[in-house]
């Protein structure tokens, strides 16, 4: 019998050296796409190394006082799991999304939930994640976890300010955060899906289906793309070759979809995010200033900039830990930077589930 992950933690644990807990944020987000199973169980505490037990189970304040002086003691929250629930209690979750969630967490995929507690209490974490990933025949590349409600609250409160139309999204996986914008975009709107997993397609194409939005999402996947029982009113011409993201992406472009974007949202290979991010930016639309005519607010020719948002930018607090250098780590610190020098978009780092960066297009694009 193979062994449960979790006690493989607490026994590699007591053999490697221990390291603080990053944030008790990641418990908060394991609690929270755990729901039904409630991972924090008492008896799974009881499986984790005695500091890691008290890390766990500790109150701490939920407001702290930052002990740099070069933010001038300001106050900032600290999310415990406690206040976390609190967030969740005021999140207006959709009864299908709330369906879609529970039946994503008994996938065998989103065991993979549990590599958060590897990567809190243990220093070899890449070792770590491929040893269990093998035991359980588990795919990488869905990068662990899905949106939480409360992202996905904010992400169709983007798309409704903007008045989104045309989206993207790269890395679909069970479909929780592309249906909570289908559902709010017009019936005119469409949203381009990016998902190379057929497993976790078939529970996304089923949601669609059951919450009427099948017709507004065009599923980019291996060497097809179904647009549903309605075709766009402008076709989006996909050539897909290997199902991957970026030959979709760059289809859309060869075949003329530059700047016709509203909104994308990217949760995919984090060693990409380079790449998706610079085709994405061709795909969105700039901002629109103002035109010479000024003669009355109707006539102004103004349009919002297309927004890109990037999920995981935190990545469970390892990219503010300099002895953690993974490829992973590393590559998602390095994009962080990026973009805070990129004077192409504006940006927002929100430290929101695992943290999620909101990019705007410039009208000089």
């Amino acid at each position: 019998m193979a062994a449960h992950p979790l006690a493989l933690c607490a026994l590699l644990s007591s053999l490697l050296p221990s390291r603080p807990l990053l944030s008790l944020r990641s418990f908060s987000h394991l609690r929270s796409h755990a729901n039904s199973r409630r991972l924090l169980s008492l008896p799974i505490l009881h499986l984790l190394p005695n500091h890691a037990r008290r890390l766990a189970t500790s109150a701490e304040p939920s407001v702290v006082t930052s002990e740099d002086d070069s933010y001038g003691g300001k106050q900032v929250i600290n999310l415990t799991p406690h206040l976390y629930d609190y967030v969740l209690s005021n999140v207006r979750e959709h009864p299908i999304l709330r369906k879609l969630r529970e039946e994503t967490s008994t996938m065998p995929g989103s065991q993979m939930q549990v590599l958060l507690l590897v990567s809190l209490f243990l220093p070899h974490v890449v070792e770590i994640e491929y040893m269990l990933s093998r035991m359980y025949s588990f795919d990488m590349q869905l990068e662990i976890l899905f949106v939480s409600p409360d992202q996905a609250q904010l992400l169709v409160m983007l798309a409704q300010i903007i008045g989104a139309q045309r989206c993207i999204e790269v890395g679909v996986y069970t479909g929780y955060s592309s249906l909570a914008i289908a559902m709010v975009l017009p019936e005119t709107g469409r949203l381009v899906a990016c998902e190379r997993d057929e497993r976790c397609l078939e529970i996304a194409k089923k949601y669609y289906t059951r919450a009427g939005v099948a017709h507004k999402v065009a599923l980019a996947q291996k060497k097809w793309v179904n647009f549903g029982s309605k075709m766009p009113s402008k076709p989006l011409l996909v050539d897909i070759k290997h199902g991957l993201a970026v030959d979709s992406l760059k289809s859309l472009i060869q075949h003329g979809e530059s700047s016709s974007f509203d909104f994308a949202f990217v949760d995919a290979e984090k060693r990409m995010y380079n790449e998706y991010f610079e085709l994405l930016l061709r795909l969105v639309m700039p901002l629109l200033i103002a035109g010479n005519d000024r003669g009355g607010f109707s006539s102004l020719q103004v349009r919002v900039g297309g927004l890109i948002i990037i999920d995981n930018v935190l990545w469970h607090g390892k990219v503010a830990d300099p002895q953690v250098n993974d490829p992973k780590t590393t590559s998602i610190r390095n994009f962080n930077r990026k973009l805070l020098e990129d004077q192409r978009i504006s940006t927002s780092m929100v430290p929101i589930g695992d943290g999620m960066t909101i990019c705007q297009k410039r009208a000089t694009v």
